[in-house]
């Protein structure tokens, strides 16, 4: 049936109690493919990067990426996954134009890594667990370019353009268990699992793990259960949805189209769906197929892998400081609470208030012009910190500039703004804007001069006791300066010249 209105999200979840499944697909940063030699650089020509292995021609057969199951191994760990003894890939076959071969080369039943944890931390600083059910190598297909039609998928295309460039880039696809318990704050839960996987790849080192660069996938599956009941419902799958934000949207918009079916007396269909970023709902895809109807069976050109238990006890011995023991220790060092913590998080400011604290700033500095001027000016542009173009280093010496008193804050959010305007570095734009502070005692002196003699009022209120009143004098000399002064060392000035003590 067809859902016009959706129910509203508090009374969908008065009647249903949501159950969900994240397959994360994550695609590691080799150098050449997960099954042969072929290069997996980006932006070359369409299908310059193909051989007869990755093409599927008759004949070929395929040797597995060593760097390919160390990554895997890698991640199984930091999952807290058992790792297999013994493991096999397997044939998933199905019929689609951007898969030469007309199967995937994938793991089914005997996956490298299964039955871990992840612990992910909500915005308020509750923890939950999300339970792994395994984490399996397999192939990333090629890339189909619909031709004609408006929304750029094959309906209404006039014709499809095959590029076999990413056919065999090597995966990881990571599945959870059945999340459950989550209630009103599973979309959350969603988005905060996808971002704390998506910080330990990278912690890892295996991936980039650039969601906007197809570097990381989610597939949202979503199911309802009324809350007497004992079995799950039927679920959807929201396919290959790229960013956090989108992860959150998915899932609960899935909640309340489920939940308005269900209430309609109707029956939810178990199907992929496509998610639309610009209105945050989805659409169906295709009728979803049970793992039976893959055919799976173990793939008979490769040999089972096998790691010994002296390597994956080397590799657990060279993992990182993953990402929650880590924010933990730079929340201490820093002496920030909990909540401004989750506040740097939230922003992804954390990697770049490090990188400048390593540039040279103190952590105070960086975090406030990366929370501050910075965030503003990311938010303003809907891009991510990372995005802009100023570096941890331009921040740091801007940092620098401030801290010798040859800028003041204000000075030093011009600079910022003239590096975001690609005018070049803080150096470059103090110079090109003439944006230092006005040190020369001479002519600091007769900004006061000036300041004083043409406020007589005001400096025989100074003379009289009434010190509060030098503001309106302060004030003065930066108008005149346009702002180029310290103001601390202008007032020190001004009331030395009319002879009052502070005190």
């Amino acid at each position: 049936m067809t859902v016009t209105e959706l129910l509203s999200y508090e009374a969908a979840l008065a009647e249903y109690d949501p159950v969900m499944g994240l397959e994360v697909h994550v695609e590691l940063g080799t150098k050449t493919k997960m099954f042969c030699g072929c290069s997996t650089e980006l932006g070359q020509d369409a299908n310059a990067q193909t051989c007869p292995t990755c093409l599927g021609l008759p004949g070929a057969l395929p040797v597995v990426n060593a760097v390919g199951v160390e990554s895997a191994i890698k991640i199984g760990l930091a999952l807290n996954c058992e790792i297999a003894e013994w493991c096999r890939f397997a044939r998933k076959n199905y019929f689609y134009p951007d898969m030469p071969k007309n199967f995937q080369t994938s793991q089914y039943d005997e996956p490298i890594a299964f039955d871990g944890y992840l612990d992910v931390q909500l915005e308020d600083g509750e923890v939950f667990r999300v339970e792994i059910e395994r984490a399996h190598m397999e192939e990333d297909t090629g890339k189909s370019t619909h031709i004609g039609g408006a929304t750029g998928r094959i309906h209404g295309a006039s014709h499809s353009l095959l590029d076999y460039n990413r056919a065999g880039i090597p995966l990881i696809e990571i599945v959870t268990k059945p999340i459950q318990g989550a209630g009103e704050r599973a979309p959350e839960v969603a988005k905060a699992y996808v971002a704390e996987l998506r910080e330990l790849i990278r912690a890892l080192g295996v991936s980039e793990a650039r969601m906007d660069k197809g570097q990381m996938r989610c597939d949202v599956n979503l199911s309802l259960m009324r809350k007497d009941a004992a079995e799950f419902g039927t679920r959807s799958e929201t396919k290959n949805v790229n960013s956090l934000r989108s992860v959150e949207r998915a899932a609960r918009f899935e909640i309340q189209r489920h939940a308005a079916i269900l209430e309609a007396g109707g029956k939810v269909v178990q199907e992929t769906r496509h998610f639309h970023e610009d209105d945050g709902t989805t659409t169906a895809g295709r009728i979803k197929d049970n793992a039976e109807d893959y055919r799976y069976f173990p793939e008979p050109d490769l040999v089972p892998v096998a790691p010994a238990r002296e390597w994956v006890e080397e590799l657990r011995k060279g993992l990182p400081e993953l990402p929650r023991v880590r924010r933990n220790r730079l929340r201490e060092e820093w002496g920030v609470s909990e909540v401004e913590m989750q506040a740097i998080l939230n922003a992804g400011a954390v990697d770049a208030i490090v990188a400048t604290t390593e540039a040279g700033a103190d952590a105070a500095s960086a975090r406030k012009w990366w929370m501050g001027e910075l965030a503003r000016n990311a938010n303003e542009k809907g891009v991510s910190l990372e995005e802009l173009p100023i570096t941890p280093a331009d921040v740091a010496r801007v940092s620098a500039l401030v801290a010798s008193g040859d800028l003041n804050d204000k000075l030093a959010r011009q600079v910022i703004e003239g590096v975001l305007a690609g005018e070049g570095t803080p150096d470059q734009v103090v110079e090109k804007r003439g944006l230092k502070v006005v040190s020369d005692d001479g002519a600091l002196g007769a900004a006061v001069d000036e300041a004083i003699a043409g406020n007589a009022a005001i400096a025989d209120k100074i003379r009289g006791g009434k010190v509060a009143a030098v503001g309106a004098l302060v004030g003065a000399v930066m108008k005149a300066t346009r702002g180029q002064a310290d103001a601390a060392k202008v007032k020190d000035l001004i009331l030395e010249k009319l002879g009052v003590s502070e005190g």
